[in-house]
């Protein structure tokens, strides 16, 4: 794989950290700046609000820009509105911050998803996008612990400032190591803006980004609620919660890079084969969870199992919507995007019924039957090439 994906990578790390360690900091957000944790918890939906609604908005207004300038921008503009929620006192500024800085990621990552397909042969697709969303494992596995022990020690605007100097070193390697007049030839070729949209019209597109948001809901609604599972039912320390995310993380990880080994030319099989293990894996979590060994156990093994679907068809996404090549990426992160945040909503409605804390993990696997009840009988075209096959 080419250097300039790992520095694309290291972008994806920072962001994804920024992402996912919000939750360990709302208590002290609200108590610095006199608001309730519930107002503090309102920055996690804009920034989830602002990726699935900025992806395409800024990949539309950007898909005239030389590639290189616009990660560049995106970057700087990321670590900026951080830079400026660390010192700020106002509730409403940090709150503009993480809208930003939600454009900003959504922007960075519809760019370099396209641009990580365009640094290698078709047929090594899957791996590029592995290797990028590498860096959001990555982030679940240090950055996310890291940032919440920054934020005990030291404050949470000094997880704020981490965040922003982690930007800096994959700017100055985006401004190196991204060609700059490769997109200047593309742009020749490229469709305009009505054509790429257009793409969205293709019924195997939406289906893929149908189902990469369920997968990804069923994810994100159980690793949003799993603090409680592990401190209340497995009754554990917080301590151990740090444990259950690194391990997650690590399950990710894992999944990510052997199924982006696999997706380019078995996409079907990815799925079939581990569809039906994720399927069974949320339920066996929540009635198992107070057993420590096999809750652990689950955690990661779920965790390589979700992303390995989910980045399988995320990397579905960007072979069927090869017709926009500007705007597919936006599309991919609109569709991970779409789940992160829906996921969540779906899963707190369980919190007060008979399940308690494990009914957020009995909503990911419905998610999950939801999605291979929809994908089973389409299964086929799932992993047609778009250029020669249509539904059967």
């Amino acid at each position: 794989m080419p250097l300039p994906l790992y520095l694309l990578a290291l972008a994806v790390f920072a962001m994804g950290t920024s992402e996912f360690m919000l939750a360990g900091l709302l208590p002290d957000i609200a108590s610095d700046l006199d608001v309730t944790v519930g107002t503090a918890g309102l920055l996690t939906s804009a920034f989830a609000i602002g990726m699935v609604v900025g992806a395409p908005l800024v990949a539309a207004l950007a898909r005239g820009w030389p590639r290189h300038a616009g990660l560049l921008g995106f970057v700087l503009a990321f670590a900026a509105a951080h830079a400026v929620g660390a010192v700020t006192t106002s509730f409403p500024v940090l709150f503009a911050t993480r809208v930003v800085a939600a454009l900003a990621n959504a922007g960075f990552l519809a760019v370099a998803l396209t641009a990580a397909a365009t640094l290698v042969p078709p047929d090594r697709k899957g791996r590029a996008l592995a290797v990028l969303l590498s860096g959001t494992t990555v982030a679940m596995i240090a950055g996310v612990p890291g940032g919440s022990v920054l934020g005990t020690l030291l404050g949470w605007r000094a997880a704020f400032w981490a965040v922003a100097a982690l930007c800096l070193p994959a700017a100055l390697g985006i401004l190196k190591g991204i060609p700059a007049g490769r997109d200047e030839d593309e742009a020749a070729d490229r469709p305009a803006l009505r054509t790429e949209l257009a793409q969205l019209a293709g019924p195997r597109l939406v289906l893929v980004m149908l189902l990469g948001a369920l997968v990804n809901a069923a994810t994100f609604g159980s690793l949003t609620f799993l603090a409680p599972v592990v401190t209340g039912t497995a009754g554990l320390g917080e301590l151990w919660v740090s444990v259950a995310l690194v391990l997650f993380g690590a399950g990710s990880f894992a999944g990510v890079t052997v199924a982006g080994r696999l997706s380019d030319r078995r996409p079907g099989p990815v799925i079939a084969v581990g569809g039906p293990p994720l399927l069974v894996g949320w339920p066996a979590l929540a009635v198992l969870a107070d057993e420590p060994v096999a809750l652990f156990l689950l955690v990661f093994v779920q965790g390589a199992l979700s992303f390995a679907l989910g980045g399988t068809l995320i990397a579905r996404v960007l072979h069927e919507a090869a017709g926009a090549p500007a705007m597919a990426g936006s599309y991919a992160t609109a569709a991970l995007n779409a789940g992160a945040a829906t996921g969540p909503l779906v899963a707190a409605t369980t919190l007060g019924g008979a399940a308690g804390d494990l009914g957020p993990l009995w909503a990911s696997g419905l998610l999950v039957a939801v999605a291979l009840l929809i994908a089973f009988p389409l299964r086929t075209a799932i992993a047609a090439e778009r250029s020669t096959e249509e539904f059967r």
